[in-house]
C-alpha cells in the first residue's frame, strides 16, 4: 500500500522515512507515527496513514493512539519522581505504605520487586469479573490480599495490567493523587505534552481506531503465571466499552499519546534527566530505575529480559537499538518508548494496526535501527 508520509525527516535521516515507508508496504500499517529526539530534542517527526478502518482519517499531528504497556514505561517514571523526592525508596517494603500488602506472607515485598514483575502477582487464577479492572478499590483490595504465584524475588513473570495498579496504588499512598493526576499537573500539563493515563471525554475523538491482531502471540510454555496473566476470560478489563476503558486510569495499559510527546518525555531520561530547563529526574535516581534488579527467562514473557525498576533494559535482546545503556518499555500491538543515556537519544513508535509479537516488534526494530545508523 503506497501512503503519504508527511511529518518532518531532515536528509541524514532518510533512513528512517525508507523504513516507515517499509512498514506500510503489503498493508503492514493501517496508520503509525515516528518520532525521535536528541536532548530532548524531536530531530524526526514522521506519519502516515489513516486513524481509522474505514481509511476516511488521515492519521495526523493531533491523533491519539492506546499505548497498552508503553504506558509502564510512564509509571516507572513516576515512581521514580517519589524515589527522587527522597519520598520512597526501592529498598523499603510494599506494606511500609500500604499495609493491607503484607497480607497472604508479602509483608517483605519491596517496592523495587514490584517495579521488577518480582512479587508474584501477574494475575488472577480464580475466576473474576472481568469488570472488576476499572474498580480501583476491588483491584487493589484484591492484590493485596492475594498470594503471590511463584516465590518473590526468584524470578520475574511479566504482569501486564496488575503491575498499574500496584505501582500506582504504592504512589496514590505516597503521593496522595492517582498517577494520571500527577502526570498531567507535573509533566504534561508544564511541559505541554499530549500525553495521558485516564483520557477525558473531550479528547476521545481524537484516538485513533484499533485493527487487533490477526495472529495470536506466542507464548511457549504455559504455566500459571501465563494463565492468570494472559490466558482468561478476566485477564484484561472487559464489560464496559471502549469509552469507559479510555476513561479509566490504569497506569499499565491504557495511557494515550502522540509519539512526539513520548520521544519527549524519554529524552528526558536520555538527557540527564532534564527536558526544557525542567528537572524531571536527577542523574542518580535516574541510574537507579534503570539498574538490573533481575535478569533470566521471565516466568509470562517467552524471553530473557532484564528488568530495572519498572523499565525493560535493551540488554539482551536489542529492541531499543544497539546500545547496551537504552531502557524503555513496549506495547502489546508494537509500540514502544526508549531513552538512551549514553547518546542522548530518545524515541517512540505509535500505531493503531496491532501486531502478535508480545515485545519487540519488527516494524519499530526497523525504524529504531534506521534512526541508529543515521547519527
Amino acid at each position: 500500500m503506497t501512503v503519504e508520509i508527511t511529518g518532518f525527516c531532515p536528509d541524514r535521516f532518510s533512513p528512517v522515512r525508507e523504513a516507515l515507508e517499509a512498514n506500510f508496504e503489503n498493508g503492514g500499517e493501517l496508520g503509525a507515527r515516528f518520532s525521535l529526539a536528541i536532548g530532548g530534542e524531536v530531530v524526526v517527526d514522521l506519519m502516515g496513514g489513516f486513524a481509522d478502518r474505514k481509511h476516511e482519517v488521515a492519521f495526523g499531528p493531533d491523533t491519539l493512539t492506546p499505548l497498552f504497556s508503553t504506558t509502564k514505561a510512564v509509571a516507572a517514571l513516576l515512581i521514580a519522581r517519589l524515589v527522587d523526592q527522597g519520598r520512597l525508596s526501592y529498598d523499603q517494603t510494599v506494606a511500609s505504605v500500604w499495609p493491607e500488602f503484607a497480607q497472604a506472607g508479602k509483608q517483605d515485598v519491596t517496592v523495587g520487586q514490584v517495579m521488577s514483575h518480582q512479587d508474584g502477582l501477574a494475575g488472577f487464577l480464580d475466576e473474576t469479573d472481568p469488570a472488576i479492572w476499572f474498580d480501583w478499590q476491588a483491584t487493589t483490595a484484591k492484590l493485596a490480599a492475594m498470594a503471590p504465584l511463584w516465590p518473590v524475588g526468584t524470578a520475574s513473570g511479566y504482569h501486564p495490567i496488575t503491575f498499574g495498579f500496584t505501582a500506582g496504588e504504592i504512589f496514590r499512598r505516597v503521593d496522595g493523587r492517582t498517577m494520571g493526576t500527577a502526570l498531567r499537573e507535573d509533566l504534561a500539563g508544564p511541559l505541554g505534552l499530549d500525553l495521558w493515563i485516564g483520557l477525558p471525554d473531550s479528547e476521545h475523538a481524537r484516538c485513533a481506531e484499533l485493527m487487533r491482531p490477526t495472529a495470536l502471540p506466542k507464548f511457549g510454555a504455559i504455566n500459571d503465571a501465563v494463565k492468570a496473566a494472559f490466558m482468561t476470560k478476566w485477564a484484561a478489563p472487559g464489560g464496559r466499552g471502549t469509552a469507559e476503558w479510555r476513561r479509566v486510569e490504569i497506569p499499565s495499559a491504557n495511557g494515550h499519546a502522540t509519539a512526539p510527546a513520548l520521544a519527549r518525555l524519554m529524552g528526558a531520561l536520555a538527557s540527564g534527566g532534564e527536558l526544557d530547563g525542567v528537572e524531571v529526574l536527577s542523574p542518580a535516581t535516574m541510574e537507579a530505575a534503570r539498574a538490573q534488579r533481575i535478569v533470566g527467562q521471565d516466568l509470562v514473557l517467552p524471553y530473557v529480559i532484564s528488568w530495572g525498576a519498572g523499565f525493560m533494559r535493551n540488554e539482551p535482546n536489542f529492541f531499543y537499538g544497539p546500545t547496551p545503556d537504552a531502557f524503555g518499555h513496549s506495547g502489546w500491538g508494537g509500540s514502544c518508548a526508549f531513552a538512551d543515556p549514553a547518546t542522548g537519544v530518545s524515541g517512540a513508535y505509535v500505531m493503531n494496526k496491532q501486531g502478535s509479537e508480545l515485545i519487540g516488534d519488527p516494524r519499530a526494530v526497523r525504524l529504531i535501527r534506521a534512526a541508529y545508523e543515521s547519527l
